[in-house]
């Protein structure tokens, strides 16, 4: 790492240090914003206990790609907030499903936009806001609502991570970032929700200043590791870089 560079030089050290029982985001909407090399980097950590945060659990698809379906396969994963838990075609069985069915481990179902609104609420130091959303539903049963204006709405917390896992197109040495397509979608509020951010980053590091203030995404201040995603072999899935532009 050069002097105040954020850039540490392997996966086994961006993930260097996770503790039993942490709480990590996984970025990603779809294909393009997922930290598949961190995740792969996570499963030889040995970390136990974590709860992970994310929009889905996996995919069904073959061959698989690192997700959290692995982690859980492996005895790493207590609990999964996420939005959506299954298959988006019944004929798809995720895997994890059948642990979870199993009672090995826990699942809490949270609207998408809620979890994305929880998660920017931490990242702000907003501690709960009130949503109409699932009110009447079975996601709202003994929980507290409250009426406004004629309308009922539903108290849901803030959700802080102790780590976020997210992948970027470009970024400097200080930090800053910039993503590209779906990457904007949870990255950059996981980002900001957790302790630690760290990011896999699709092209070589650039020196800070490179980027023009207005074209920055996400602000370095945020960040606290970047990790280069290697050539092939080294680069778990390189095929998912985007050319830079």
């Amino acid at each position: 790492m050069t002097r105040g560079s954020k850039e540490v030089a392997s996966f086994a050290e961006a993930v260097a240090g996770i503790e039993d029982g942490a709480t990590i985001g996984f970025g990603g909407f779809a294909m393009p914003g997922v930290p598949f090399n961190l995740m792969q980097a996570l499963q030889h950590t040995g970390a136990k206990h974590l709860t992970c945060v994310a929009n889905t659990t996996g995919g069904a698809a073959q061959p698989r790609m690192p997700d959290i379906g692995h982690l859980v396969e492996r005895g790493m994963v207590r609990k999964v907030i996420c939005a959506f838990t299954a298959a988006t075609r019944a004929s798809d069985e995720l895997p994890f499903t059948k642990y979870y069915e199993a009672g090995e481990v826990e699942a809490e179902l949270v609207p998408q936009g809620t979890l994305a609104e929880r998660l920017r609420a931490a990242g702000a130091g907003i501690p709960a806001f009130y949503t109409p959303t699932a009110v009447g539903t079975e996601l709202a049963e003994g929980r507290e609502t409250r009426v406004f204006a004629g309308r009922e709405y539903l108290l849901e917390a803030a959700l802080p991570l102790d780590y976020a896992f997210i992948r970027a197109h470009r970024a400097d040495a200080a930090g800053n970032l910039r993503f590209r397509r779906s990457q904007r979608n949870f990255n950059p509020v996981m980002a900001m929700a957790a302790r630690v951010a760290i990011v896999e980053v699709e092209n070589a590091i650039e020196p800070t200043g490179s980027f023009d203030p207005d074209d920055i995404h996400l602000a370095g201040i945020f960040v606290h590791r970047l990790v280069v995603i290697p050539p092939a072999p080294d680069g778990i899935w390189p095929q998912l870089r985007e050319p830079k532009r």
